[in-house]
């Protein structure tokens, strides 16, 4: 679970930005909280953290940043040992609206919950080199550090792994993460903290990828159950579906599709001789999977009864495929726990759905596991507090004088019990709305 999000030089986002998920002292919806105990037993005063967050702002302020930020934070801890060669850039973009920004480290930092154990990890790096990393944990509730890190000169903690660890940092180049160089190495404790950032983080996915998903999820019959009652959930007309996988073996370039284009053809038929020529040729095959999604919608027949037809996944609107490539990593994070992390929400979709999406996070209910929805929203459907709380809503708001993002909730403002949020953000009482002269109607 997460606790909180802190960056900094950042693309628009000049100065520190804090994401936090602990709830302040309001009263609304106390029940759809999480609850961490900090001890890892249910004694003393548990943390209590929300199950979502909605992030408001005008087009161009920076609210995407934020998904930004955190999707290249999380990519660049995953592969940076795959992917951080000698002479590799490290793939920050800093705050380009002044004179030394660029010039300057950007800083990502993650405090989260995984097994009970409160995890600290961030980083600060330039193009050319990481200057700061540090990660500590807190197994036995009180904070230790793992490791810390200023340039190249590296700090452990006095225990009998200071040894290996000073080791392993010596094959820590200025351009990669000693976190994730040392999760390479068998570092039991990065290996543990490392297991949130590649297990429990998801990102929403296009409708365009819904083929591709199909063919991931196509031996998981609950999964392609559950895009299927997503899909009738955004269209009234759809009544079931149906999913055709079809695996080819390629042979020769006669079983190629007919549109593939000609550069991938060649790279294939340069692999399949590889694989002719491989000792076990016998048993190695080169497979091409297809699939065909059919959904069954209701209409009348020729003698006025009612029937089913069949519509092809292109025939169906955007918001309903939208909604389709949401479904796999909604119900991964409901069924396992985990934080989803999702730009415009609402894109292509129908108020409603949104709040669908959203209320499966705030009930307890259909979120047993504790899972995380932090999402970018123009919905002020959302702002009625009907399903959110305050401390749940952020804004993000651009300067007109310096051109820099700044993130702040609404909890910063003393807004009464029955004030009517959703008419004071449009009023502009909140900031991070379009300046705009609306004209007069007659």
């Amino acid at each position: 679970m997460l606790i909180e999000f802190k960056f900094s030089n950042y693309r628009s986002f000049r100065d520190e930005a804090v994401l936090s998920m602990e709830a302040t002292g309001v009263s609304a919806f106390k029940k759809s909280l999480i609850e961490f105990y900090p001890t890892g037993k249910e004694t003393g005063n548990p943390v209590k953290l929300l199950p979502s967050v909605a992030i408001y702002g005008k087009n161009g302020g920076g609210k995407s940043n934020i998904i930004r930020a955190f999707w290249l934070a999380v990519q660049f801890i995953r592969n940076a040992q795959r992917t951080q060669h000698e002479k590799a850039s490290i793939p920050v973009h800093p705050f380009l609206l002044d004179d030394i920004s660029a010039d300057m480290p950007s800083s990502f930092e993650f405090q989260y919950v995984l097994d009970g154990v409160r995890y600290v990890y961030g980083f600060s790096a330039t193009k050319t080199e990481v200057t700061e990393e540090y990660l500590f944990h807190a197994p036995k509730r009180q904070k230790a550090l793992v490791f810390s890190r200023t340039g190249q000169t590296f700090s452990f903690r006095e225990n009998p792994e200071k040894k290996r660890r000073q080791l392993i940092s010596e094959a820590v180049a200025p351009n990669q993460l000693y976190f994730a160089v040392a999760c390479t190495m068998n570092e039991t404790a990065c290996i543990e903290a490392m297991r949130w950032f590649r297990e429990a983080i998801f990102f929403s996915r296009d409708y365009t990828d819904i083929p591709e998903q199909l063919l991931t999820y196509q031996e998981d019959p609950a999964m392609l159950q559950s895009i299927s009652n997503y899909a009738r959930m955004a269209d009234v007309g759809i009544q079931d579906m149906k999913f055709e996988v079809k695996d080819t073996d390629l042979i020769d370039e006669k079983k190629f599709p007919p549109d593939l284009p000609e550069g991938i053809k060649t790279a294939l038929v340069q692999f399949m001789k590889a694989l002719a020529d491989a000792p076990n040729a016998s048993e190695t095959k080169l497979r091409l999977g297809e699939i065909n999604a059919v959904s069954f919608h209701r209409g009348i027949d020729r003698d006025g009864k009612a029937a089913l037809y069949e519509l092809q996944l292109s025939d169906e609107s955007d918001g309903t495929r939208k909604l389709m490539a949401l479904a796999p990593a909604i119900e991964r994070v409901l069924s396992s726990g985990g934080l989803l992390l999702v730009d415009e929400l609402e894109k292509e979709m129908h108020p409603m759905l949104v709040e669908l999406v959203v209320s499966k996070f705030q009930s307890p209910v259909s979120n047993p596991n504790h899972a995380q929805l932090i999402f970018t929203t123009h919905n002020t459907e959302l702002l009625s507090m009907e399903l959110l709380r305050k401390d749940q809503l952020y804004f993000v708001d651009k300067s007109r004088k310096n051109g820099a993002s700044t993130l702040y909730s609404i909890s910063e403002f003393g807004t009464g019990t029955n004030e009517n949020i959703r008419k004071g953000y449009l009023m502009g009482k909140y900031g991070a709305t379009p300046d705009l002269e609306i004209e007069e109607v007659e």
